[in-house]
């Protein structure tokens, strides 16, 4: 795919056939959502690397660090394609798939009662599971993905 067919394929299209482009409060959404992604990435390689390690489930057959350096370039990369590249609603349906992958993490350090990121309650760590799907769904909407799923089936 040319670049000018990728900027095309995410332009508003006069005919009403098209996908629809993003609104400017969607881009700064998607901007938000890269930058904190971005900001948690570099957090997984420095300052809270210990921090990530709690989420990472003990039945997981990994090198916890291993996961976790290896989860914050991948924060990184999706921040900065959330903000740089086309076509935004891949990179929208990846983030998603992203968020929904790590969610066993989050279930996990809930069910051990793993203290970490100030999460020191089993209420916090619940609330915590709760804006899980909301990741996934900030991600899709932001990037024009969750429109384009709902015109595909009209």
């Amino acid at each position: 795919m040319t670049a000018a067919s990728q900027a095309s394929s995410e332009s508003p299209d006069i005919t009403g056939t098209g996908p629809p482009a993003t609104s400017s409060l969607q881009t700064a959404a998607r901007w938000l959502l890269g930058g904190a992604l971005m900001f948690a990435g570099f957090s997984h390689l420095t300052s809270k690397r210990q921090d990530f390690q709690a989420q990472v489930p003990r039945s997981l057959p990994l090198n916890r660090d291993f996961v976790v350096l290896a989860s914050g370039v991948v924060e990184l990369a999706l921040g900065a394609a959330l903000i740089v590249l086309r076509p935004r609603r891949t990179v929208g349906r990846v983030a998603a798939t992203f968020f929904v992958a790590v969610f066993p993490g989050n279930i996990s350090q809930y069910l051990t009662r793993t203290p970490a990121f100030g999460l020191d309650t089993d209420r916090a760590r619940l609330v915590r599971l709760v804006f899980q799907p909301l990741l996934v769904l900030w991600a899709l909407w932001s990037t024009g993905a969750l429109a384009h799923e709902e015109t595909q089936r009209n």
